[in-house]
């Protein structure tokens, strides 16, 4: 175990140390200003608003780097699937289809941290069926919810594992679903909302209904969604088999979510709570373009399937001081259970008539604890608010590949197996962090850190004993691993609309499983998917300056912000000319840095008239090589603006977004064009009817062909056997999304 970077944790100690006597302040604490005391003489708290931070004290997205959609702009912008966010909210967001995951300043997959209701929710992958076997591709996690459960979406820009822990580099999403509170309003004890949308992007329909009541202090809700649709459209017009497809494949897909949620509020500022939540979407598709003449599939006898499964139950606990003699300001703490399913595979006939499938599934089952604590206070003319935190986890991961082969005697032993060993993990996290307020200055120092273990229990039995890489390239051992992750926060309020800040923060991700401990060995195909136990973490050091304003009539964020990342996980391959031999290896590479400029601005005027924009530039390198990072997006602009009234309004947006550049294999990789494509938006709300939304929606009106640049930044249009022709690869053209919501 080891544990690395002590000079910036030194730093930040230090800061700590200087300022924080805190076995002395608990006894010695005085409020800062002289609050209001109640019948039995205990001081009562002042409550405190704060503008532009929504978030819940001590959870990931309470900082100054993150920004807020609630669920009154995820209904206004009509954000029903992934790639709506970075279309119509925030250029700074993209939805990298490969990791089926969000893309934050060039970065995806195990990069990005995602929670529900402050659960980790893990990423899931095996490299050995990527590739020639995507159709077995069963990578995510981060995909596994849905829109309509949640009461507000958190976007955590950065690497800041001090916030989150492990997988925090590029940033977070945290996603918040409904309370009871949502849907109550103050002057009831009952509330409900239904709604249902039709988005001709996928042919899909769907209906969600939610409804809460109060009795004295038990609160209840229940939630569930249903959808049913489609392939996702694209602009291709050729709808043939095989090598000169460019439609989309055909498919069929079914969607729901169930939530259910009890609270009891109790004397004293403490509720408790019990949660279960459930999501399922299972996707089948008709292989069409791998099928026919010159193709390894007969003609509509190949499908592919997909399955995410996700469950999870929570013990909840809150707690709000109602004065300042308490012994803690704040706590919130949640027992949790989680798991996770993805499947993958297809089935059908070969060309030659005989029966083939495959099938991939990958599962992470989890036992978790988190809970913070937070202490607000006054010393020596500072004040204070020290927050602690305690993270744990047990997690089982298995994975299992099976198949039916038309090669009988080599097909079986290399897919009905696991490539991926059972594998025990177990993870501690011990967080501080203290908020210092110098006096009535503005001015506010955060020094902060996060302490990460885990530990990785792989396991040579099951399904795994039978893998015929296990014997060849070496037996698996256990890694157990640290991590200290530093950071410090300076803010300063220029004005009561306006916060200045400034960060350096460190960011780590922990190897995956997969990285860690996969094996694929194929002898007949000459080659090996390896996974390398001997895997550094990844740790990005980053320094951020930007402000946050809310003036009434503009609100917005702008930041630059620069990251250096060393040992970077990455895929070498390395051929072995007498042995006639590929290995395809996972390695730590020197170093990379991303850096970027963004801005969010919404002006606001009296007449109702709104202007709006969203600005994304961010550029990344391999330091070593000096070439341009492909999971980088290229910029990208959201601008428009619209009129509303108490009634209805309308809005008027484009989103623009330059070439994808850096290409140094531009032979054989494709840089996706710039586009400009334009969408409006309006919606009714009748006053004959309380509660009733009527909003509809044309996008890319102009029909103009454009292509996303993650999602085809691995595209190699000179392969005719590996690739169809580029407007395969095309995003939808003109479409339109109704939707109609009823609040009771």
């Amino acid at each position: 175990m080891i544990v690395r970077h002590w000079r910036s944790v030194l730093m930040v100690c230090t800061a700590a140390a200087l300022v924080l006597p805190v076995s002395q302040s608990f006894a010695q604490s005085a409020p800062a200003t002289t609050p209001a005391t109640n019948a039995e003489g205990a001081t009562v708290l002042q409550k405190i608003v704060v503008k532009g931070n929504r978030a819940a004290p001590g959870s990931v997205a309470d900082t100054p780097l993150a920004t807020q959609i609630d669920k009154k702009e995820l209904e206004k912008k009509q954000v029903t699937n992934y790639d709506d966010i970075g279309r119509s909210v925030d250029a700074t967001v993209n939805y990298s289809r490969a990791d089926a995951g969000f893309n934050l300043r060039g970065l995806s997959g195990p990069r990005i941290l995602t929670t529900i209701d402050g659960i980790p929710i893990p990423y899931v992958s095996n490299s050995s069926r990527q590739g020639a076997f995507a159709t077995s591709n069963a990578n995510g996690g981060g995909d596994t919810f849905d829109f309509d459960s949640l009461s507000s979406l958190d976007i955590v820009r950065g690497a800041d594992s001090s916030k989150g822990g492990s997988g925090m580099l590029g940033g977070a999403f945290v996603l918040n679903t409904l309370e009871p509170e949502d849907l109550i309003p103050e002057d009831r004890d009952w509330g409900a909302i239904v709604k249902s949308t039709y988005d001709s992007e996928d042919r899909s329909i769907s209906g969600s209904a939610a409804a809460a009541k109060k009795v004295g202090n038990t609160s209840i809700l229940f939630q569930g969604s249903y959808r049913k649709g489609h392939e996702r459209d694209n602009t291709g017009d050729n709808d043939s088999y095989g090598r000169l497809r460019t439609e989309a494949d055909p498919a069929d897909f079914d969607q729901n979510n169930l939530l259910f949620k009890l609270r009891q509020d109790l004397e004293g500022g403490h509720r408790i709570g019990l949660t279960a939540e459930r999501f399922r979407r299972d996707l089948k598709t008709d292989l069409r373009e791998q099928q026919g003449f010159g193709r390894t599939y007969m003609i509509n006898n190949f499908d592919g399937r997909e399955l995410r499964d996700r469950d999870r139950v929570s013990l909840d606990y809150d707690y709000e001081a109602q004065s300042s003699d308490a012994f803690f300001s704040s706590a919130r703490a949640t027992l949790y259970w989680l798991d996770l399913k993805k499947e993958a595979g297809s089935q059908g006939r070969t060309a030659a008539n005989v029966a083939y499938g495959r099938n991939n599934e990958i599962e992470n089952e989890t036992w978790g604890f988190s809970g913070t604590a937070t202490k607000d206070f006054e010393y020596s003319g500072l004040n204070h608010s020290v927050r602690i935190g305690l993270d744990v986890g047990v997690s089982q991961w298995t994975q299992f590949s099976s198949a039916l082969c038309p090669t009988p005697t080599t097909c079986p032993s290399l897919n009905n197996q696991a490539e991926v060993p059972n594998v025990d993990s177990q993870n501690l996290a011990l967080t501080f962090e203290d908020k210092i307020e110098i006096g009535n200055t503005g001015f506010a120092l955060t020094p902060g850190f996060r302490f990460d273990w885990f530990n990785y229990n792989p396991s040579t039995g099951g399904g795994f004993a039978t893998n015929t890489g296990l014997a060849r390239f070496g037996d698996l051992r256990d890694r157990t691993e640290a991590a200290m992750s530093p950071k410090l926060l300076a803010t300063y309020d220029l004005t009561p609309d306006v916060q200045l800040y400034a960060q350096f923060a460190v960011g780590f991700r922990a190897p995956t499983v997969d990285e860690l401990y996969s094996r694929f060995y194929n002898p007949n195909g000459r080659y090996a998917q390896l996974g390398n136990p001997d895997l550094e973490p990844e740790i990005g050091r980053g320094i951020e300056i930007g402000a946050n304003f809310d003036t009434g009539g503009m609100q917005g964020r702008v930041a630059a912000f620069h990251t250096r990342y060393q040992n970077f996980i990455e895929t070498q391959q390395n051929y072995n000319p007498v042995a006639n031999f590929t290995e395809f290896n996972y390695v730590n590479v020197s170093s990379a840095s991303i850096s970027g400029l963004e801005a969010n601005v919404i002006k606001t005027f009296d007449n109702g008239i709104n202007l709006h924009t969203s600005l994304a530039y961010t550029y990344g390198r391999n330091d070593d090589t000096q070439e341009r990072l492909r999971s980088v997006a290229p910029f990208k602009a959201i601008i428009g603006g619209g009129w509303s009234n108490d009634e209805y309004g309308f809005d008027l947006s484009s989103t623009l977004s330059s070439q994808m550049t850096g290409n140094d294999n531009a032979e054989t990789s494709f840089d996706a064009p710039g586009y400009g494509i334009v969408d409006l938006t309006a919606w009714w709300t009748p006053e004959q009817v309380k509660g009733l939304r009527i909003q509809g929606g044309v996008y890319n009106i102009f029909d103009q062909e454009y292509y996303s640049a993650l999602a085809v930044r691995d595209v190699n249009l000179s392969s005719p056997t590996a690739s169809q022709p580029k407007e395969w690869y095309t995003e939808p053209g003109r479409t339109f999304k109704i939707s109609v919501t009823k609040t009771f």
